[in-house]
């Protein structure tokens, strides 16, 4: 296993136990991070994200498996199976992580996965007839953004 494949491991294994503290440990000073979700952040706001859905997760659970590695990049597919608590619905989430490692931390940490498919498993109908919309995203992600601000407001060690 590379370096690079044993700090995506950390990291990911930290996840399944819902460890934030290891996880944040993982990240670069200069890190960012971005999925379609939250959209693109920050260090401190992408552990502050992390801090607040291992916190607010109830039934979280998290499956990983290293896809490829390079002397820069790591690239994980992860799948996350929980209750969106918005809706009360089940969700199979299937992302692909990108990771780019610089001095041993990740230095970039970019998500993908199908918006429109987790639209509709979190949101119903909704999701499934407005989720591939650029607009219906927009609004996810200003929920998504606003419940970090807020999560941030009463943490000052991410202000």
């Amino acid at each position: 296993m590379t370096e690079n494949e044993k700090l995506a491991t950390t990291f990911y294994s930290a996840f399944q136990k819902r460890d934030f503290a290891q996880m944040q440990s993982c990240y670069h000073k200069d890190a960012t991070f971005k999925d379609p979700a939250f959209g693109p952040l920050n260090y401190l706001q992408a552990k502050a994200m992390w801090h607040m859905l291992c916190k607010r997760a109830n039934d979280l659970s998290i499956s990983f498996s290293i896809l490829s590695s390079t002397h820069e990049t790591v690239r994980v597919k992860w799948i996350a199976n929980y209750t969106y608590t918005a809706s009360n619905s089940k969700v199979k989430n299937e992302i692909t992580a990108t990771l780019t490692v610089k001095d041993g931390k990740i230095y970039t940490h970019v998500d993908e996965f199908s918006f429109w498919k987790w639209s509709r498993q979190a949101l119903g109908f909704t999701g499934l007839y407005l989720g591939w919309t650029p607009l219906f995203r927009k609004v996810v992600r200003k929920t998504a953004l606003k419940s970090l601000s807020a999560f941030i407001a009463k943490h000052p060690e991410y202000q």
